[in-house]
């Protein structure tokens, strides 16, 4: 059982969480340089583990958990530190915030009423991500360099990563809703 918790993938996983209170430390602090290596690393790292774990066949349980935890720990703690020093706007942090709530609610819901039931990733889910990410990596390689995002490009980078996440929170909504009607 040890064996397969401690698999190499999950251990990346792990090291990615533990790269969270730091990331949070540099923005807190404005050293958006280390933010961006950290930022750099986590991405690293996310990649390595889904690498591994489909190569050395050490796919588990807990890492298809942890993993997209680790994600999303990582890209909503940005969204609020970011937002917290004024680098990205509030409205767009509440809407990812909300969607991520309204999928953590969903989930727990149908895990306590139904039982457990698999939520793969949806292509909405994966465009979502990686909007979200650009975002945040635009902003905080910005400020790492001491150069401000125009504008105009920030406001289309956060439009583009709120529409995306409505689009892709009511894509979630309809299809549990409809999965769960027919089980």
């Amino acid at each position: 059982m040890a064996r397969r918790i401690l698999t190499v993938p999950n251990q990346i996983t792990f090291l990615r969480l533990g790269f969270l209170p730091f990331f949070i430390i540099f923005i807190l602090y404005g050293r958006y340089a280390w933010a961006l290596a950290v930022l750099i690393a986590a991405g690293l790292s996310d990649g390595l583990d889904g690498l591994l774990a489909r190569h050395l066949d050490q796919k588990t349980d807990l890492g298809a958990y942890l993993d997209p935890i680790a994600d999303k720990l990582l890209l909503s703690s940005s969204f609020f530190m970011l937002a917290l020093k004024g680098k990205i706007h509030w409205w767009v942090t509440i809407v990812v915030l909300g969607r991520d709530v309204l999928i953590l609610t969903t989930a727990a819901v149908i895990l306590l009423v139904v039982g457990y039931r698999p939520f793969p990733p949806s292509i909405f889910g994966k465009l979502t991500t990686a909007v979200q990410i650009l975002l945040v990596f635009v902003v905080v390689s910005a400020a790492a360099f001491h150069q401000p995002v125009p504008d105009p490009l920030r406001r289309v980078f956060e439009y583009l990563a709120a529409g995306f996440t409505v689009l892709s929170g009511f894509h979630y909504s309809v299809v549990n809703a409809r999965r769960l009607q027919s089980s």
